[in-house]
């Protein structure tokens, strides 16, 4: 007779600590684009490496300006710099309190951010990087580099 196969035992939970520390890594992050962002010249930042080899904007270009201006309240500007910000941060926290919600009420909630997603999601980004490349949609890509 064959032995049963062992049971599956479901992931680990997430510790405390590492979601404690992405949220300390966050903050910190958050907190030097808005302090010193404007201050710091543009060559203490990354250069994108796709807008450099193709002189296109890629789905991430103006990111970081997007941020700082959502830190300083100017929701507009951070649309004009990457509207792909302000909208995945507008996702991000409509899905976590969703997330938060049915965990609050000892309901299944499943994965975060479930894998099927993630096609869907890719898509959008890429779409978005296509459409801010052409003429009639230069609105979408941020001023200056």
């Amino acid at each position: 007779m064959d032995a049963a196969p062992p049971k599956i035992s479901p992931p680990p939970a997430t510790p405390v600590r590492l979601v404690g520390g992405v949220l300390a890594a966050t903050a910190l992050g958050m907190a030097a684009i808005y302090l010193f962002f404007q201050w710091v010249p543009a060559r203490f930042y990354p250069r994108c490496l796709f807008h450099d080899l193709t002189g296109l904007n890629c789905p991430g270009c103006g990111g970081t300006r997007a941020v700082r201006a959502l830190l300083h309240g100017e929701f507009r500007a951070a649309l004009h710099d990457n509207a792909l910000v302000p909208a995945g941060l507008i996702f991000l926290a409509l899905r976590g309190g969703w997330w938060l919600g049915q965990r609050s009420r000892h309901r299944h909630a499943g994965e975060w951010l479930p894998v099927k997603w993630l096609w869907p999601l890719l898509a959008v980004a890429v779409v978005f990087g296509v459409l801010r490349n052409l003429p009639a949609f230069a609105f979408l890509s941020p001023s200056q580099f």
